[in-house]
């Protein structure tokens, strides 16, 4: 088969879901087995190294975002029911939850604001355009909210997905340092803590790691996800005041 060739069938087979989908399950099973191996180093959790090969492949095949966007629908359409599914490891918590709860309020209010207004005021500094500090501002949502939430304010969808993944994998890199430079050993706060500031990623991290963790960031990733939702609308229309 030519080059030409090649290019040809690549070029109608990309227009399609199934080769996005085999490819993405591919290199994330590739990258599970790599990060089981590494003794589960926080440097190569699988999102990580799944992420960098499938750019890598977009950049090489030069596939725009969108196209590659539209073929892995169909596993986009999974994450509302793996994220109702979070609602187990929440039940089996519902008790602690309940005596929590002002904590779990404050550290939400402060968590979420803090997370957009410092997105803002970095990508200000920077020399960010407007577009660009709106779709910075939800990169603590999940996807599913972040997405919406950015392109309804006029923010390229792409740019938000690129900065809650840069968001999720930092954070879930990151965090096994600071909870010990904090000294904090309470699953609770370490899950609650993952998941407001790394949604899925830190979530599905948590989750490995220690089952009232993962409960714990779940509620935090959910809660969080509504707040952004309430509370970005508002901290725009401040700054317009400004």
């Amino acid at each position: 088969m030519t080059s030409t060739s090649f290019a040809e069938v690549w070029s109608q087979m990309s227009l399609t879901h199934l080769p996005w989908l085999v490819l993405t399950l591919v290199v994330y099973l590739g990258a599970m087995t790599i990060y089981k191996k590494s003794g589960s180093q926080p440097l190569l959790i699988p999102v990580f190294t799944a992420v960098l090969v499938i750019v890598g492949i977009l950049l090489l095949t030069g596939t725009r975002y969108e196209t590659y966007r539209s073929g892995v629908s169909l596993l986009t359409l999974f994450i509302g029911p793996a994220t109702v599914a979070l609602a187990i490891p929440l039940y089996a918590q519902r008790e602690r939850i309940k005596e929590l709860w002002l904590p779990i309020s404050a550290a939400l209010l402060a968590g979420c604001v803090v997370a957009m207004v410092s997105a803002l005021s970095i990508g200000w500094v920077l020399g960010g355009s407007e577009t660009t500090l709106i779709a910075l501002m939800p990169k603590s949502a999940t996807i599913p909210i972040a997405l919406p939430m950015a392109e309804r304010f006029g923010a390229p969808g792409s740019l938000a997905a690129v900065a809650v993944a840069i968001t999720g994998i930092s954070g879930t890199m990151m965090s096994p340092l600071l909870c010990r430079l904090l000294r904090t050993q309470d699953p609770a706060v370490k899950g609650f803590a993952l998941g407001l500031t790394a949604h899925a990623i830190g979530t599905a991290r948590a989750l490995q790691v220690n089952p009232t963790s993962g409960a714990f960031s779940a509620l935090a990733m959910g809660l969080n996800g509504v707040a952004t939702a309430i509370l970005m609308p508002m901290v725009l229309a401040a700054m317009s005041w400004l």
